[in-house]
């Protein structure tokens, strides 16, 4: 759910929409089922004549678009094609494919064009021949020998190819693994039968896991047709997305619940299994101590843990190490508090052991679905699943073609409805998007305030962070909401020519009197910003630069995630993004030596990799290392009032901290050397974190 709502930002200061958030997943089949209902009765395999089929395509459970697929036999070949069609937040994304097999589905060729979000375009094709198989991606061609074993598809959509691929792997021995091409290779697994309500009717479907088609876990369903019912998966934004057979579309929400409790079984499963997880009272000797707070490191500094609290942290001569503690001489490194990400979208299971991998210990999501988010928080803080601790804050959206989600407040009564049902779950804040009317975030404001919650979020459409400010709002998503002040009054970005862009940009000075105007309006209203600035890089990086050359973290991803973090800035675009990025920073800078509140938060990006980046640019903002660490550990525990509970190495804390092999107060990027991760008194090895979810150490 990237806030600046693009991959390639085209436009550096001003963006409507947000969220992008990461990636996809598939999978599905079952013939051992006779209980057939007219239900499943729609759509008939190819195996009895030409087939058709429609999906209804959902994100957050919202519907977007559909699908619809025919399946047409000629000879002993087969023909699939897809029509694949939705509208994210006014914007259209359109994909075709085409599948040519044979009877068992074994692929003949395969062609595949479009979009698969918003901002990712794909164009790839496959050709199997008796001298190999050609593969085309984009401008690129190769020739390949082809596997014994293996099918033709390219992400999670669209849907129909998963359905070919499910009946391929039924047909030839469902094999442990699977190669794909373009790339790659999928692993599905039959997690069994389940029974599903379909408008009265009791249909049973078999459930099935999909790893692979995108960076993580898909769930999908096969009825007892060999048909795929629905799909639970992650979109190219990482984004929750569902596809539903159209007879099954009133089963939406069981087929969400399900794979929301299939994942928490999966997370649980990885907490057990996981190498180099230990657990008792530990005692950490030797390491310089640099507790989070104002105090000068300590050296030679011993850190007791127990029972999920530190109890000690001092001087090594001035603590009694237990009897039963595990020391662990940690000598020459340096212990911090463990890391926070202040914009998160927990979309899928796999970010539990990214976050720990990198050293967060503690995460506040930002927008999601609510019977997915509040499984997972369930699972994670109490300690029955891997991941970092949970804060939530629950969103809302206003109808519009740009909203975004079912959680919609169109009037005061929809305010205080939505308000309790986060506030009686446990959410500790409000997230207004970018569609809610203005009197509406008033009232959000006012019901959260009189529970005790705060308010976060975007700047509606129509108003500007002014204004979010006066109606309530106590903190802001996005620095791209307090950059748009700077630029002059009445200037429209998106219907600026280029040069006009350009011009605006150069105007901005941000100590000018104008410019100190605007940081001291969020100082005095106790504003917090989260500024995701790393993520405004990303969308800033030019075409011909390779995002690693900036943040080397894109190296270590997993190879189907790696593929979704290409693009950038068209060549004669480059310089306008670069400017634009440049003012933002600049703006964080005024920000903070104004005193207003900055909170590290990375809109997902590089998984895990973009913490370390957002604190670096801190520092390249102005920010004193310690300051940037802040950010990051003491700073956010305030502003989600659990201060007394964390965001430092202190006795009677949580037993959140990350061990480093350097020191990051001489050098910010040293915050990357973790070395081990201790969250809630468990102490990991990062290496096994990482290689678990496809990531290199």
């Amino acid at each position: 759910m990237r806030g600046s709502g693009a991959l390639i930002q085209t436009e550096p200061i001003h963006e409507t929409s947000s969220k992008r958030r990461f990636l996809p997943v598939a999978a599905l089949f079952c013939l051992a089922f006779l209980a057939v209902s007219s239900v499943a009765q729609h759509a008939q395999p190819a195996a009895s004549g030409n087939e058709t089929g429609k999906f209804r395509l959902h994100k957050f459970e919202q519907p977007i678009g559909e699908e619809t697929y025919t399946i047409t036999r000629d000879g002993s070949t087969l023909t699939l094609k897809s029509d694949f069609l939705f509208t994210d937040r006014g914007t259209k994304v359109p994909l075709t494919a085409t599948l040519r097999a044979a009877e068992d589905y074994t692929p003949q060729s395969f062609a595949i064009k479009g979009k698969t979000s918003r901002h990712s375009d794909i164009d790839s094709a496959v050709e199997a021949s008796s001298g190999g198989i050609t593969v085309r991606q984009a401008m690129q061609s190769k020739t390949v020998t082809a596997p014994s074993k293996f099918f033709t598809i390219s992400g999670y959509s669209p849907v129909a190819m998963q359905l070919a691929m499910i009946r391929y792997w039924r047909a030839h021995g469902s094999p442990a693994v699977l190669a794909t091409l373009p790339s790659g290779e999928v692993k599905i697994q039959d997690r069994g039968p389940e029974t599903i309500d379909v408008g009265g009717r009791k249909i049973q479907v078999e459930r099935y896991n999909v790893r692979g088609l995108i960076w993580g876990l898909e769930t999908l369903w096969m009825d007892g047709d060999n048909n795929l019912a629905a799909l639970v998966s992650t979109d190219a934004e990482f984004d929750h997305f569902e596809a539903v057979r159209e007879e099954y579309e009133p089963a939406l929400a069981s087929f969400v619940a399900s794979a929301a409790r299939d994942e928490m079984a999966t997370l649980a499963e990885m907490s057990q299994k996981l190498p180099g997880r230990r657990t008792g009272t530990f005692a950490f000797t030797g390491a310089t101590l640099i507790d989070g707070t104002v105090k000068p490191p300590v050296a030679n500094a011993t850190v007791v843990t127990r029972d999920g609290k530190i109890v000690a942290a001092e001087p090594g001569d001035k603590v009694t190490v237990p009897a039963d503690a595990q020391r662990i001489d940690v000598s020459g490194k340096y212990i911090i508090p463990g890391l926070w990400d202040m914009h998160a979208h927990y979309e899928q299971v796999e970010w539990g052991p990214i976050y720990l991998a990198a050293g967060v210990t503690t995460v506040r999501d930002v927008g999601n679905e609510f019977d997915f988010i509040t499984a997972v928080r369930d699972a994670v803080n109490s300690g029955n699943a891997l991941g970092p601790r949970m804060l939530l804050a629950g969103i809302v959206d206003g109808d519009s073609t740009m909203a975004i989600g079912i959680a919609r407040v169109n009037s005061p009564a929809d305010a205080a409805m939505w308000v309790k049902k986060y506030h009686d779950a446990g959410f500790q804040q409000m997230k207004i998007y970018s569609s809610v009317k203005e009197e509406n975030v008033k009232a959000i404001c006012a019901d959260a305030h009189h529970l005790g919650m705060t308010v976060t979020g975007h700047i509606p459409n129509g108003m500007t962070a002014y204004d979010g400010v006066n109606d309530g709002m106590d903190q802001i998503n996005h620095i791209h909401y307090i950059a748009d002040l700077y630029l002059p009054k009445g200037f429209n970005f998106r219907k600026a020519s280029p040069e006009e862009r350009k011009k605006a940009l150069e105007s901005i000075d941000v100590n000018s009197a104008a410019g100190q105007q605007i940081v001291q309006f969020f100082k005095q209203h106790g504003t917090v910003i989260d500024p995701t600035i790393a993520l405004m890089e990303f969308l800033a990086q030019p075409a011909d630069k390779p995002y690693s050359e900036v943040e080397p973290g894109v190296d270590k991803v997993a190879p189907v995630l790696r593929e979704q973090l290409n693009g950038g800035v068209p060549a004669d675009q480059a310089a306008l993004a670069q400017l634009g990025f440049q003012r933002r920073l600049e703006v964080i800078g005024a920000l903070h030596r104004a005193g207003v509140t900055i909170v590290a938060g990375t809109d997902q990006t590089v998984p895990g990799y973009s913490v370390y980046r957002e604190i670096e640019l801190y520092v390249r903002a102005g920010f004193a290392p310690m300051e940037a660490l802040q950010a990051a550990t003491l700073v956010p525990a305030r502003v989600m009032k659990v201060d007394g509970e964390s965001g430092t190495v202190e006795a009677g804390k949580r037993a959140d901290l990350d061990i480093l092999d350097a020191n990051p107060l001489d050098n910010i990027h040293n915050i990357r050397s973790v070395r081990w991760v201790v969250a809630n008194g468990v102490l990991y090895d990062p290496a096994p974190l990482w290689e678990s979810v496809g990531f290199k150490p």
